[in-house]
């Protein structure tokens, strides 16, 4: 019998879009041996010497003019069309040999460019039957991610089908999931184990992400954060910005024995593990990984739009707090210090909590289309 073939379709801009498609992979793979995954980042496959300058270019602009994304952000949908039109053009004119190719049986998009772009060539193929699923990547569902091809949405939220439904979207197309994790985040290895794989030691510990695209480098937060190096053990995930990392490591205040300088990894998860407090920049992803490890999270300076939106989310739910002053990184070091039994404690009930939710929810319901 021929295995389901199952294509993930993603976009290299920010690097969660992509987490969830690998996500996505895992979880179906784990669910059933019938299933043959392939993810593909579609620009960098079908362009790859173009693909890295516009996401160079779209970087540059994201932490150069947050105002001006935000403004994209707010009206996308006049700017939509004309984009997919573009893109479709320029960079996707294949794609629907790629799908010819690979026949896949069903098509997931974790990005709304694919998803447009597979929208497109549906409507402009009566005969391109496979089924389309997209997931919304964060906890906001703005007008690019629709289309009437698309067959099912999978959304993070009751309040993101909420705004679906606002847009006009079917009910029937969309499934409340939750953020396709990858299952290793729904696991609980030993904490010394980790601690002895990564150097670190036994002391409350403060992971802080955000710097692959050099958006931690604030010398405000992080002289605020470096300022207790003595007392809290503090890991800095740089991914794979070399040159802060470089930078960093150059810089005599981060040379500590509680301080930790870490480029790309691929065990994030294990590093969520054994962290207290996870300060970061509030996207779906990443938010979606330490609600699944139940760590505190504390939001820098989320940019205007999505991460606005996932930040409002996770604030008002409890799950974690926007650094608004300096005093609120001071606040939680106390407590870290001081009620560390607390904090620890509920952890423990926040996972008891979401452990009702079923981590493979969203590849579950792809499968249920193949059956």
């Amino acid at each position: 019998m021929r295995k389901k073939r199952v294509l993930l379709l993603s976009e290299g801009f920010g690097a969660g879009h992509t987490q969830a498609a690998y996500a996505l992979s895992s979880s179906l793979r784990k669910l059933s041996p019938h299933i043959q995954t392939r993810v593909l980042e579609l620009g960098s496959f079908l362009n790859p010497k173009m693909a890295p300058l516009i996401v160079s270019a779209y970087r540059k602009t994201v932490t150069s003019q947050p105002r001006l994304m935000g403004y994209v952000y707010r009206h996308q949908k006049s700017f939509n069309r004309l984009t997919t039109l573009a893109l479709h053009r320029i960079f996707y004119t294949h794609t629907q040999n790629i799908v010819k190719q690979l026949k896949p049986d069903v098509i997931v998009c974790t990005h709304f460019i694919p998803s447009a772009v597979v929208s497109r060539l549906k409507r402009l193929d009566p005969g391109l039957k496979v089924p389309l699923v997209t997931v919304i990547t964060d906890y906001d569902a703005h007008a690019s991610w629709i289309s009437p091809q698309v067959d099912r949405y999978l959304v993070s939220t009751q309040e993101v089908k909420t705004k679906l439904r606002q847009r006009s979207v079917p009910g029937g197309k969309i499934q409340v999931t939750g953020m396709p994790v990858h299952p290793s985040f729904w696991e609980h290895p030993g904490r010394e184990e980790i601690l002895e794989q990564f150097a670190l030691r036994e002391l409350p510990t403060v992971l802080v992400m955000g710097g692959g695209w050099g958006l931690m480098n604030d010398e405000v937060v992080n002289e605020a954060l470096l300022s207790w190096r003595d007392r809290v053990q503090l890991v800095f995930c740089l991914g794979r910005n070399d040159e802060l990392l470089a930078e960093l490591r150059s810089d005599a205040r981060y040379d500590h024995p509680n301080i930790s300088l870490i480029g790309f990894t691929r065990e994030i998860d294990r590093l969520m593990e054994i962290s207290d407090l996870l300060v970061t920049k509030p996207g779906g992803m990443t938010c979606s990984e330490g609600l699944a490890k139940g760590v505190p999270m504390l939001f820098y300076h989320p940019l205007p739009g999505q991460e606005e939106e996932n930040c409002r989310y996770f604030t008002a739910a409890g799950f974690g707090e926007p650094i608004t002053s300096l005093e609120v990184v001071n606040s939680w070091m106390k407590r870290l210090l001081y009620n560390y039994d607390d904090i620890r404690a509920k952890r423990k009930s926040h996972l008891e909590a979401i452990g009702r939710y079923h981590p493979l929810q969203s590849a579950q319901s792809i499968i249920d289309m193949l059956e």
